[in-house]
């Protein structure tokens, strides 16, 4: 017996209809290649002769939907087995969230086997005949086909294209050169990136500078539990490239007990529990300010991406690819808070898809 969804070999002739030929009797001739050709003879699948085969097909589509309701099932579930905290190693991925993990294969399976049933539907089992349309005919009277490749003819004679090399290869030049004229205009959408993603205002001994007071921020003035926004010393609200550097080199302050820092790294680029962190979020780039004291987690409130900054800033939940990138601090000898380099990683969304 042939496959399911191929013709069946085996069936008998007289189940099938008569062949159809060429419409009203034509025949394609090889001096006229618009001449109809008819169509080839109706191939059944097996399904349509056979009733078994057509049960084994409703079957299958059958268990594939069943599948798709299986992983809504399953997608629903996930909220209730995975806590939104819980990280896992899945290769190659590396460390993701279990819960996002879930969602995201019980939601695609369920899409994917609608899909699928759907299409294994059509293709075994929905009608297949074919629908037959007269089509007029396209080609021109042959008067008007001949005056046509006269008038050509004598256009391309006069033109003396084929004689006068010089100009025939000077206009190909022309042509060819003409569209560099708009790779040319890209320069007019603005100065070339070239590092500059990768670097923000902060440098070895820079300031921070609360962004309330102006003033620079001694470890005192920043308590257990608070949260505190900064910029760098020298980056004035006048200056006219603030909004550019600032959406680089905002920062948030949050005050820690030193106990509660689970990552070491952060811990080691704080001071005394004060950690720094970017405060652009690392999905979209929006100002992630909405602090969990409790938790010491840190909220996005455009797509409720979620933080842990007591360890190492890490997604916790929400759409952000990454976590926040920090910033190592320490204090000078007049007692102020001061960064000791830039961040160590590009700050804002998706920037390694981009660089």
């Amino acid at each position: 017996m042939s496959s399911e969804t191929g013709p069946d070999e085996n069936v008998s002739d007289e189940n099938l209809p008569k062949e159809q030929g060429p419409a009203h009797g034509e025949v394609a001739r090889k001096d006229d290649p618009f001449a109809d050709p008819g169509l080839p003879p109706h191939e059944h699948r097996i399904q349509d002769v056979d009733e078994q085969a057509a049960k084994r097909s409703e079957r299958t589509v059958a268990f594939i939907f069943t599948l798709s309701m299986l992983a809504t099932i399953g997608f629903i579930a996930s909220f209730v087995a995975f806590p939104i905290d819980k990280i896992i190693y899945v290769w190659p991925l590396g460390h993701i969230g279990a819960l996002n993990l879930a969602l995201g294969l019980t939601l695609g399976v369920a899409l994917f086997c609608i899909g699928a049933g759907a299409v294994h539907w059509a293709r075994t089992l929905m009608s297949d005949e074919e629908m037959v349309d007269e089509r007029h005919a396209i080609t021109a009277e042959p008067e008007v086909r001949e005056k046509v490749i006269s008038d050509f003819k004598q256009g391309a004679k006069e033109s003396a294209l084929g004689r006068r090399k010089l100009i025939r290869n000077t206009m190909f030049g022309a042509v060819a050169l003409v569209p560099l004229s708009g790779v040319v205009l890209l320069r007019d959408l603005g100065p070339l990136p070239e590092d500059k993603l990768r670097h923000t205002a902060w440098k070895k001994g820079k300031l921070l500078v609360n962004e309330n007071t102006n003033q620079p921020l001694r470890p005192e003035d920043i308590a257990v539990g608070s949260l505190t926004f900064a910029r760098p010393e020298g980056l004035e609200h006048h200056d006219e490239d603030f909004q550019t550097e600032i959406a680089k080199a905002a920062l948030m302050i949050v005050r820690l007990e030193p106990g509660d820092i689970k990552d070491k790294r952060e811990l080691d680029w704080s001071h005394e529990g004060i950690v720094a962190f970017s405060k652009i979020c690392t999905h979209v780039g929006c100002p992630v300010s909405l602090y969990e004291q409790q938790t010491h987690h840190v909220l996005c409130p455009c797509h409720q991406s979620t933080f842990d900054l007591a360890d190492g800033a890490r997604v916790l939940f929400g759409p952000a690819g990454h976590p926040l990138p920090q910033l190592n601090i320490s204090v000078n000898k007049d007692g102020y808070l001061e960064a000791q380099g830039d961040f160590d990683e590009p700050v804002g969304p998706a920037f390694w898809e981009r660089g």
